[in-house]
């Protein structure tokens, strides 16, 4: 099995599942509990979040508070939303992009609805795309919503470099960044951040909100006030042990991806009617480009034959055209053949071989 779709969800690691596995058989109490059991889960709940936010930090733990949730849809609604809760004076302007994961815009759609000025910026119309958001910001701004790295294409946004320029335009506005393919691969900074457990090898389920310290945000969930009251319910104890570890064992690096991606763009190169969808401003583990004549449902079905699993895009769009492409600049034609290979530590060169092998057969089959 060849498979390639880690940005869809990535296999759980063996760190994770082992510690899942312990912490259900060992430390199963509720965390709200007073006796030992419960003091003992509360201590992988709190070990969880340093963890976390040393790893936000790039090995300098972060000042502020991480709200474990569900995963990376509540974490984006609950910053989107209970952001515009708590910071509606601060004005009725919100400046995202037209490349957000639907967990995000569907939030930020909901907000125009109640009456929010919307600004969506895509990449092919700038130069310098975090300029443009920055330039988008004024003083009825309240929130500015940007993913770290597109899920379908893997372009990056420098949010370092983004957030210093929205706090100079204004510095109520509250800067949010969906993180969920960026963690653990790039420098992050933002007010709140979202990430997610399955995405860098732990369980479904899980995920986390990063709130910097001094910035609120109103909850979507209430009921027991755990987690200081910003997200009621119960912690799943186990899943986030199995966060934690499959952070702790994060394997994945930046230059062998890049020579994954190289090697994979130099077979592609040699075959006619390729159009590559993610350029030098994608990160080298999210490769997107089109086969011209073949659709990609067509090809996915194909390469599955041979058990090669790989994406036409984001795994919620289920096979639609996301519109995600066109806001690079791809034609609906081209859009309809895109494929997305998504590679993790363990993608190795002769599974990028055997996908381009397979491509060029199907080429072959199928193409008119």
């Amino acid at each position: 099995m060849v498979y390639l779709d880690n940005a869809a969800t990535a296999k759980p690691c063996a760190e994770c599942v082992e510690a899942v596995v312990k912490a259900a058989g060992e430390r199963f109490g509720n965390p709200g509990s007073l006796h030992g059991m419960g003091i003992a889960s509360g201590q992988i709940v709190s070990s969880a979040k340093k963890t976390i936010l040393a790893a936000l930090g790039g090995g300098t733990a972060l000042e502020g508070e991480v709200l474990f949730t569900s995963g990376a849809t509540e974490s984006n609604n609950t910053a989107i939303l209970g952001t515009a809760e708590k910071y509606r004076r601060n004005g009725k302007k919100v400046v995202t992009t037209a490349i957000e994961h639907p967990s995000a815009a569907k939030a930020i759609d909901l907000l125009e609805a109640r009456g929010y000025e919307v600004a969506r910026l895509a990449p092919k119309d700038y130069e310098d795309f975090e300029g443009a958001l920055a330039d988008a910001v004024g003083g009825d701004t309240m929130l500015v919503s940007c993913m770290a790295v597109n899920n379908e294409t893997g372009y990056a946004v420098d949010t370092a470099r983004l957030y210093k320029l929205i706090k100079r335009a204004n510095p109520q506005t509250i800067v949010h960044i969906d993180a969920v393919q960026g963690f653990l691969k790039m420098p992050l900074e933002g007010d709140l951040i979202s990430v997610s457990g399955h995405k860098i090898h732990a369980l479904k389920g899980v995920g986390a909100l990063y709130v910097k310290k001094g910035i609120r945000v109103a909850p979507l969930l209430v009921g027991g006030g755990q987690q200081k009251d910003l997200r009621s319910g119960t912690e799943t104890v186990e899943l986030i042990a199995g966060f934690e570890a499959a952070v702790k064992a994060y394997r994945g690096d930046k230059e062998r991806f890049a020579r994954l991606k190289a090697r994979l763009l130099d077979n592609l190169a040699q075959m006619s009617g390729i159009r590559v969808n993610s350029d030098e401003k994608c990160m080298p583990n999210i490769i997107n480009f089109s086969v011209s004549g073949v659709r990609s449902e067509i090809m996915l079905h194909a390469l599955e034959e041979k058990e090669i699993y790989v994406s036409s895009g984001s795994a919620c769009s289920r096979g639609k055209r996301s519109g995600v492409l066109a806001a690079f600049g791809v034609s609906d034609k081209d859009a309809d053949s895109a494929v997305r290979v998504s590679l993790c530590a363990d993608t190795s060169e002769d599974d990028i071989d055997f996908l381009c092998e397979s491509i060029k057969a199907n080429i072959e089959r199928f193409r008119r």
